[in-house]
């Protein structure tokens, strides 16, 4: 994996917090969420399902359907002509204007996503046009049959309506649709969860070699921590509307440092190496209407103790020789073993 974090941010989320609900007594999901991205790096987005992951990423990009509602925080974004903007700030007309051109979203059940009353040409062709009202229909033509044979379909399959085209062909054509206009940044949710795993394989591999020849970002949400190991540079973790951990995806598969990362790795098995047992990790995430203060995850934690009830979650460097600067972890363990408290021998063992 290549370490981008030294490389120009892309894209910047500061403190931001979500509601979903607009009375006092609204549930508080996202709390003060940062993020970065940089230019050319795949970001994996990771954690149980309703952590926020997706919540996060269409609140960013003003994608968010009521009741949810953006409490705070800023989005920053490089726009094509190299000026940041605030994606919070922009007037609804300057919001379309860089939809797709700064960047764009595949989204998770492409059968929902797609028109089915209409032929996939005709879908993508305008999406184009809507940002480039100027083009010839030849122009749109050729550009969708461009991006259809960059995708590995044939491009006679713009004549096919959605439901006569496989899963992972429709799952094809809406990354065909989101890279119309070269965006810099190409944010994922959860693209493969539907597919059978041969299709998965051929989607992956498929964005890696876009990526590598297009540049573009990405975000990629999922739940399946092994799928993330073998695409992501970076990963993110995330539980109950935080980011709890944050480093180099290999580094932090090898060295996880939160108890809830540790317990996510180990529910699935190792892609090399002998057998292992697969654990899990014990109780259901919280109920975010009613979370308390303190550590989010103290309920479920097998090292949890007293001070983690009012602990507030910040991710900071691990503090343990070898991890790199970049390797953070929001617990309080790693507080404590800054203060020269030993980590507990059972960590201790496992991280060796």
């Amino acid at each position: 994996m290549t370490d981008f974090s030294n490389a120009e941010t892309i894209l910047e989320i500061k403190n931001l917090s979500i509601d979903y609900g607009y009375t006092e007594d609204a549930a508080h999901v996202l709390r003060n969420v940062s993020l970065s991205l940089h230019e050319g790096e795949v970001l994996g987005l990771a954690g149980e399902s309703g952590c926020g992951k997706s919540t996060l990423v269409y609140g960013a990009t003003r994608l968010l359907p009521p009741p949810g509602l953006i409490a705070g925080g800023e989005v920053w974004i490089k726009g094509r002509a190299g000026e940041r903007r605030d994606l919070l700030k922009l007037t609804d007309k300057e919001l379309r204007e860089q939809r797709w051109v700064d960047e764009a979203v595949v989204f998770q059940g492409a059968m929902n996503s797609l028109n089915p009353v209409y032929k996939v040409g005709r879908q993508i062709k305008d999406g184009i046009q809507a940002h480039r009202p100027e083009w010839s229909k030849e122009q749109l033509q050729k550009r969708a049959e461009e991006l259809m044979d960059m995708v590995g379909i044939s491009p006679d399959r713009l004549e096919s309506f959605p439901h006569q085209l496989s899963g992972g062909m429709r799952q094809r054509v809406m990354i065909a649709m989101a890279l119309a206009l070269e965006p810099k940044v190409l944010i994922m949710d959860e693209p493969t969860t539907a597919l059978d795993v041969v299709m998965q394989r051929q989607i992956v591999e498929q964005i890696t070699e876009l990526r590598k020849k297009l540049g573009f970002a990405v975000i990629f949400i999922t739940h399946d921590m092994s799928l993330l190991i073998e695409i992501a540079d970076r990963i993110a973790i995330m539980y109950a509307g935080q980011i709890i951990e944050d480093g180099p995806a290999m580094d932090l598969y090898k060295h996880s440092r939160h108890p809830y990362t540790r317990g996510l790795i180990n529910s699935f098995p190792p892609l090399h190496g002998p057998r292992r047992e697969l654990g899990g990790i014990p109780g259901t995430p919280p109920d975010m209407a009613s979370l308390g203060e303190g550590c989010p995850f103290a309920d479920r934690c097998a090292y949890v103790h007293e001070a983690c009830r009012t602990y507030k979650v910040d991710l900071e460097p691990t503090g343990i020789k070898g991890d790199q600067s970049f390797h953070q972890v929001g617990c309080l363990l790693y507080e404590e073993l800054k203060a020269g408290k030993a980590l507990p021998e059972a960590l201790v063992k496992d991280y060796k």
